[in-house]
């Protein structure tokens, strides 16, 4: 066998691998990134702490598929919880900190009121983003910064 032909046997084999593995595994959807937006804050009490609770909604909410937040069993499990969501969403500062999550929402119009809470006098961060977090097919989608106050 030539150098060329070997080269090509190479490339065959390497083309069947690829094509195999991503036929093994879901694709990932072609999405946008989410929008988030600063809907405001609550006072709150919490196990007898008086706490500040930020929400925020995903404008594009209706961009994500249901299907995105269906239980899947057949994923890890959130705690206890074995029917857990395909997609969490993580709630971060802008240092990467995490501040909530969320690892049931049922469908994308749950997206309408995420949030985290601080003691009340404790001074929140200045920005947010989120992370959808896609389990099924490994995919993250990560917000725009979005601002804790108006």
């Amino acid at each position: 066998m030539n150098i060329l032909s070997r080269k090509t046997a190479t490339l065959a084999v390497v083309t069947l691998v690829l094509v195999s593995a991503m036929h093994g595994s879901a694709a990932a959807p072609v999405l946008p990134n989410p929008i988030l937006d600063f809907l405001g804050a609550e006072y709150v009490q919490i196990n007898g702490k008086q706490m500040t609770r930020y929400h925020f909604d995903v404008v594009n909410k209706e961009q994500y598929p249901n299907d995105m937040f269906a239980p899947s069993p057949d994923l890890p499990p959130c705690g206890a919880n074995t029917k857990a969501a395909r997609t969490w969403v993580d709630l971060y500062d802008q240092s990467g900190k995490r501040l909530n999550g969320f690892c049931a929402l049922g469908k994308s119009g749950d997206l309408k009121d995420i949030w985290f809470a601080l003691e009340t006098d404790v001074i929140p961060p200045s920005y947010i983003y989120i992370e959808l977090n896609d389990r099924k097919t490994n995919t993250k989608y990560k917000s725009n910064l979005s601002e804790t106050t108006f």
